[in-house]
């Protein structure tokens, strides 16, 4: 069993034992932070669905309209003229070699993989690789297109991917604890409203079960699941 360390204890001792508002739990969580880098902070749902079944799974994607504070490096497979992609704002450009390298290899420098319709066969051997990750492109997630400069514009603003993992837990950043409450509160929103229009149809009854937000390297602190999602904030 791991030791809870003199510092989480004490950050602890600050967080009620209560559910709270979402204003409130944003302050709370400013509060607490010690880290001496700027922490990024995460939101993590727990949701009343089972994701064995395809009718309950559940994979989105979100613009954050405060963007995520993040230097996202994207890579981009396609056959198209590496200069022309790299000056749509893409960080690595490959095609066939670049396949072979990720799987030869293992390894990758890129957060985000774009790609177009016709590259899919010769992607679909990075599965093993890049599925465990997150990272294989798929349509519903804007990352297999034809239009690569508008998705790489859109990764690099804000937009971002996310999951339920297999225990039906969503976990995905809105921020940097440097933001100000309010655009960390609009950024929450965006989330929370892009996972209820995205119920998968599979999920009857009460969707969301419980609502908590963290930093790197805080405790986490419970929200008000339903006061959230009918924006009651104070």
């Amino acid at each position: 069993m791991s030791k809870i360390s003199k510092r989480i204890k004490e950050t602890q001792t600050k967080i009620e034992k209560k559910l709270y508002k979402a204003n409130e739990a944003l302050q709370v969580l400013k509060l607490i932070s010690t880290a001496k880098f700027n922490e990024t902070a995460e939101a993590h749902i727990a949701l009343r669905i089972d994701p064995k079944y395809n009718d309950q799974k559940l994979r989105a994607t979100v613009m954050l309209p405060k963007g995520n504070g993040k230097e996202v490096k994207i890579a981009v497979i396609t056959r198209q003229e590496p200069s022309e992609v790299l000056a749509m704002g893409a960080d690595i450009v490959g095609d066939d070699e670049l396949v072979t390298e990720i799987l030869k290899t293992g390894k990758f420098e890129f957060d985000q993989l774009i790609t177009t319709p016709d590259m899919m066969p010769l992607i679909a051997k990075l599965g093993r690789v890049l599925g465990p990750r997150g990272l294989m492109p798929s349509p519903k997630a804007g990352t297999v297109t034809v239009n690569i400069k508008e998705a790489i514009t859109e990764f690099k603003s804000g937009k971002l991917e996310y999951r339920a993992d297999r225990t039906g837990i969503v976990h995905v950043p809105f921020g940097k604890l440097n933001f100000p409450e309010e655009d960390l509160l609009i950024n929450l929103e965006a989330i929370q409203e892009s996972i209820d229009k995205n119920k998968p149809p599979g999920v009857k009854g009460n969707y969301w079960k419980s609502f908590y937000i963290t930093t790197t390297m805080s405790p986490s602190i419970q929200m008000e699941v339903s006061a959230f999602r009918d924006k009651i904030f104070d």
